[in-house]
């Protein structure tokens, strides 16, 4: 546990990333023989440092014969995504495949679903037209969390309003198409090749609920999940990940306009959350946190909130589906209620 005494962003350093990348290693191929029962892993490559480290791992662990990387754009998705992706899986020597979603994505509506919650806001909206969406900054002063819609027009004018809830829940639920569809892609080539599929979310993502249920949040294996962002980082160094990956911003990747993880979920750079989280799992005072990280006292309060406010709302994407009566899948029996 972390002291007030000693907090500071050393102690999520790795002592020695290569222990820990054998580590996994070792975790994931038991995981594979012992539970799985699976051949090889599918990964989705979206040229992020999660993704390209889940990637490393796997082929560290079964060998590069034995995983898939799989990339997935559409209209929407920015090119040096798929670029550094198809580096990444170049530089390992694994297998990538491509496959286009727009049309699926076309074929389910979301364009259109997704234009006309926008146009709630912004009438005017089209073709030619951008958007994200932006959570409130506590560096600015913001004390609750809330989300704003930024459009840019054909002419490259740029506006911003306060999301209210009902668009804002459309629109999430129309991008959440994207993650379904990926993932739903990554199963069918798990399927046809005996593999399994890795999960890429890190620590700070697994534990605020930033994923998608039976999305990007449905997966076999998650082998970074117990690592905090920065320690991705750390790990992505050792194992030789190539450097414009590591020092791109992380993003979201799901939205028209450029829009980082910071912008649309996490209250504070992963940096800075990765510390917050850290000290709120070790019970080190917001007026300490707040020292190390040259921030109010007030902020941290804030983001404390904000952490315990997403574990509570987004519990339940960690769930199975649940049963009226539990049932012993070793002898068949009900377990009661």
């Amino acid at each position: 546990m972390a002291t007030t005494a000693s907090f500071s962003a050393q102690l999520l350093r790795l002592a020695d990333p290569e222990r820990e990348a054998d580590r996994i290693c070792a975790r994931m191929r038991e995981l594979m023989k012992s539970r799985l029962k699976r051949r090889g892993l599918v990964v989705g490559l979206s040229g992020g440092i999660d993704s390209s480290v889940t990637a490393a791992l796997a082929v560290r662990a079964l060998g590069r014969e034995r995983v898939l990387g799989l990339a997935m754009p559409e209209r929407h998705s920015a090119s040096e995504s798929l670029e550094l992706g198809a580096k990444v899986a170049a530089h390992f020597g694994m297998d990538l495949l491509q496959e286009e979603i727009s049309g699926i994505l076309e074929s389910v509506g979301f364009y259109r679903r997704y234009d006309a919650a926008v146009r709630q806001l912004f009438p005017d909206y089209g073709p030619g037209w951008k958007s994200k969406l932006a959570i409130s900054d506590v560096m600015e002063g913001a004390e609750l969390t809330s989300f704003s819609l930024v459009v840019q027009d054909p002419e490259g004018g740029v506006a911003r309003k306060r999301l209210p809830f009902k668009p804002y829940l459309e629109i999430v639920a129309a991008t959440n198409f994207k993650q379904r569809i990926r993932k739903m892609l990554e199963y069918y080539h798990a399927d046809r090749l005996h593999y399994a599929v890795a999960g890429t979310p890190n620590r700070l993502e697994y534990d605020q609920g930033f994923f998608v249920k039976l999305g990007d949040g449905a997966a076999d294996i998650k082998p970074i999940a117990h690592l905090y962002k920065s320690q991705v980082y750390q790990l992505a160094e050792f194992l030789g990940i190539p450097e414009e990956i590591r020092m791109r911003k992380p993003t979201t990747d799901t939205y028209s306009l450029a829009q980082g993880q910071d912008e649309f979920y996490f209250s504070l750079p992963y940096e800075k959350m990765d510390l917050c989280l850290l000290a709120k799992n070790s019970a080190v005072p917001a007026v300490r946190v707040a020292a190390t990280l040259g921030l109010k006292p007030e902020q941290v309060e804030m983001v404390f909130r904000d952490i315990d406010a997403k574990r509570s709302t987004t519990r339940y994407l960690h769930l199975p589906p649940l049963l009226v009566e539990e049932i012993d899948l070793q002898t068949g029996q009900n377990k009661g209620i």
